[in-house]
């Protein structure tokens, strides 16, 4: 099933550039986890809009230039005269990051409410879920949403320098109002120290999404949906960096949502599908530097 001109996705989060620490000085690349998202979708050719925090400055128009140019569009109410939010980040020798952010997170909660009630999959993670004051606006949109029988997905993307010692709560109310709920297993590490990873996807589900996946780098993903337990392994390719590897992994499962009405019901080659996908074009980002998700032909040429 391939979606249609009346399928649009509104993406909730934060944008920001990532100024990457390197050997021959600070290479700074357009960054967010739910910006990368968004990139994602709408290069797979899904109408996307994004709705984020940008300030009027050189840095907030490199952003908005690349998410245009990606195909998405930048919400109206997302400008503000505040400076574009920052992440510093440390490549380890794996190629991971961490980071440490210069961030401000507020939104207009009726721009919020009108954009999404325009949308038809609301999409929303990261540092908007948990950074006040805009995350308390975000969680109200994902639970409007879903009452108002919305698709609603999550990817909680725990930045334990910002999130605080007890992220649960908030991640918990946010997978309370999600159709899809998408973590990777140090989210759930963070979350639910100690617990086995199936027994982390069945926690979720019980909270009330159709479809939980946790990707776990290496070895691939796993899924729980109405029909059972699925999982994939990852592509095997030459790591640049991970960055931006999960929300590869994110805009495909949305793409995938959109694309195929059997995702959502309990079919467990539907969801394969789409973990197999996602996993492929996780694997063609981390094969380059920085969050850079591939087009929809060059998924389909990888698969």
């Amino acid at each position: 099933m391939t979606h249609t001109d009346t399928d649009t996705v509104l993406v909730i989060g934060e944008a920001l550039i990532d100024i990457v620490e390197q050997s021959g000085g600070d290479a700074e690349f357009v960054g967010g986890s739910p910006a990368n998202v968004a990139v994602g979708i709408a290069r797979q050719g899904v109408s996307t809009t994004l709705l984020t925090r940008l300030g009027r400055d050189d840095r907030g128009r490199r952003i908005a230039d690349q998410v245009a140019a990606s195909g998405a569009a930048i919400e109206e109410s997302s400008w503000t005269d505040a400076a574009t939010s920052t992440a510093r980040a440390r490549l380890r020798a794996d190629g991971s990051a961490e980071y440490d952010f210069d961030i401000v997170w507020a939104l207009d909660a009726a721009a919020v409410d009108a954009a999404a009630g325009a949308a038809s999959v609301i999409h929303a993670g990261s540092i908007a879920l948990f950074l006040r004051p805009g995350g308390e606006v975000a969680l109200a949109a994902l639970e409007n949403a879903r009452s108002a029988g919305r698709i609603v997905t999550v990817d909680p993307n725990i930045r334990p320098a910002l999130v605080g010692d007890t992220p649960r709560p908030v991640a918990e109310r946010a997978f309370a109002a999600a159709t899809l709920v998408k973590l990777s297993d140090e989210d759930a590490d963070a979350l639910y120290p100690g617990m086995p990873a199936e027994q982390v996807l069945e926690t979720i589900a019980a909270l009330g999404p159709q479809v939980v996946v946790m990707t776990r780098g290496g070895e691939g993903a796993l899924a729980l949906g109405r029909s059972g337990a699925v999982d994939v392994a990852p592509l095997t390719v030459d790591v640049a960096d991970t960055i931006g590897a999960g929300d590869a992994f994110m805009a495909s499962l949305i793409t995938s949502v959109v694309d195929d009405a059997d995702l959502l019901t309990g079919d467990a080659d539907a969801l394969r599908r789409a973990l197999r996908r996602a996993a492929v074009m996780a694997g063609i980002t981390v094969s380059r530097p920085g969050a850079n998700p591939p087009t929809r032909a060059e998924v389909d040429a990888a698969l």
